[in-house]
């Protein structure tokens, strides 16, 4: 209640993350399934970004200080950063508790670089991801939501190319006849 009168929590401040980022400061256990997700997500639809990771505890009682050292890293090193991503997997409410602190709240609302939070599951809500700029329900959605897939790019690209040579190919051929506008 205190955080949300603070307006940490208003869609007023949050900002639009970039699409397609082209690089990631990622605040993730290296050890964790969420971290293989996202990686292999991002390099499946994405290839070719560059992802920085700050390897933390997603649990227990140094988990607060190395995510918040993570953020306050990312945010005073690095400048060309388009997104911070912070991501955990699913568990107990006491697993996920270091999300919902004050202390990673505040950070994450703090943060000068657009961020996206996915904690847990679906149906798992923390107060970080309340305060971050967007919220994924997963750590694999994070991935989805951050890049397009470069496949259905690529064909829409594809069919956009056909058009214009299509259109270029009427146009220079006189094909296309001018629409007078009618008198009212």
């Amino acid at each position: 209640a205190k955080l949300a009168k603070e307006g940490l929590f208003d869609d007023e401040r949050k900002r639009p993350l970039p699409y397609p980022p082209r690089k990631i400061g990622l605040i993730a256990s290296s050890e964790s399934a969420a971290y293989r997700d996202f990686i292999k997500i991002i390099n499946h639809r994405w290839a070719g970004l560059e992802i920085q990771l700050a390897d933390v505890a997603v649990q227990g009682e140094t988990a607060i200080g190395q995510i918040v050292s993570a953020l306050d890293y990312f945010n005073t090193h690095d400048d060309e950063l388009d997104v911070i991503v912070i991501t955990r997997g699913g568990g107990s409410p006491e697993d996920l508790a270091a999300f919902s602190t004050e202390q990673v709240t505040r950070a994450v609302a703090a943060s000068r670089i657009p961020t996206l939070v996915a904690i847990g599951h679906e149906t798992d809500i923390s107060l970080a991801e309340l305060a971050a700029d967007r919220r994924a329900s997963t750590p694999s959605n994070s991935a989805e939501l951050l890049v397009p897939d470069k496949k259905s790019e690529s064909g829409r690209l594809m069919s956009m190319q056909d058009q214009l040579g299509r259109s270029l190919l009427a146009v220079t051929s006189g094909k296309i006849g001018v629409i007078k506008e009618a008198a009212m």
